[in-house]
C-alpha cells in the first residue's frame, strides 16, 4: 500500500532522503519532519554545507583521500613515513586506520575493488597509479588492507603481480577481523594490533 502524503513537497523531500544508503522511507519521513521543525537559518546552513561539500571538495592528487587542497593533510606531513603506502578501498578505512594511531606511513585509495558482478575493473580503480607512485621509487613497502572477500583478495592478486617488477615489500594486514566495508566499526586496539602484525603477502590467501 502506498503512502499518502498531504504534501507533494513532503513527499518529494522524502523521497530524496530515502536515496541515501541505509535510509528508509520512515527514517528518510523522521529526518524530513525533523527538518521542518527546525528554524529556516538552520536549514539554510544544512543544505549549504552539503551543496560546497560537493562543489568545493578536492581528492589528494597523491594518495585520493579527500581533501580541502590538492595534496591532503597526512601526504603533506613531512613527519609521516613516505616509504610506506597502506592501500585501502575507500576514505572511511583511511579514517578508521588513523583513529588507531598505530600507523605513520601514507595512504592510497583504490576506490573500491575488483568486481565483475558489479561491472568494476581495474581500469575503474586508482591501481595504475599506485604502480606508478610506486615505479617512480622511495616506496618500500605497500600494505595491503583491503576486505577478506573475493573481490578484496582478487584485487590484491592483481595489486600484487602489478608490483612484482619493482622492489617493493608487499605485506597485508593480520586476518581474523572484520575489515573493508567493516573496517570503521572494528575496534581500534584490534585494527591497530592487526596493523603492528601484518604478515608478508604470498598471493596465497
Amino acid at each position: 500500500m502506498n503512502q499518502q502524503y498531504p504534501s507533494s513537497l513532503l513527499e518529494k523531500a522524502v523521497g530524496e532522503f530515502a536515496k541515501l544508503p541505509g535510509i528508509g522511507r520512515k527514517t528518510a519521513m523522521r529526518l524530513v519532519l525533523h527538518l521542518l521543525r527546525q528554524d529556516i537559518q538552520s536549514v539554510e546552513s544544512f543544505g549549504q554545507s552539503v551543496i560546497t561539500l560537493k562543489r568545493e571538495v578536492k581528492y589528494c592528487k597523491v594518495c585520493h583521500n579527500i581533501s580541502d587542497t590538492e595534496t591532503c593533510k597526512i601526504c603533506a606531513n613531512p613527519q609521516r613515513d613516505a616509504s610506506t603506502v597502506c592501500v585501502v578501498e575507500n576514505i572511511r578505512d583511511v579514517m578508521a586506520v588513523e583513529n588507531t594511531q598505530q600507523y605513520k606511513g601514507l595512504y592510497h585509495v583504490l576506490g573500491g575493488v575488483i568486481s565483475p558482478m558489479d561491472g568494476v575493473g581495474p581500469s575503474d580503480l586508482q591501481i595504475a597509479s599506485l604502480v606508478e607512485r610506486v615505479r617512480q621509487g622511495g616506496v618500500k613497502e605497500v600494505i595491503l588492507a583491503l576486505s577478506s572477500t573475493m573481490e578484496g583478495d582478487t584485487t590484491n592478486f592483481f595489486i600484487s603481480r602489478k608490483l612484482a617488477p619493482y622492489d617493493v615489500k608487499l605485506t597485508m594486514i593480520a586476518r581474523g577481523i572484520s575489515i573493508g566495508d567493516e573496517l570503521e566499526y572494528t575496534d581500534e586496539v584490534t585494527l591497530g594490533r592487526s596493523i603492528v602484525n601484518r604478515t608478508l603477502f604470498t598471493g596465497m590467501m
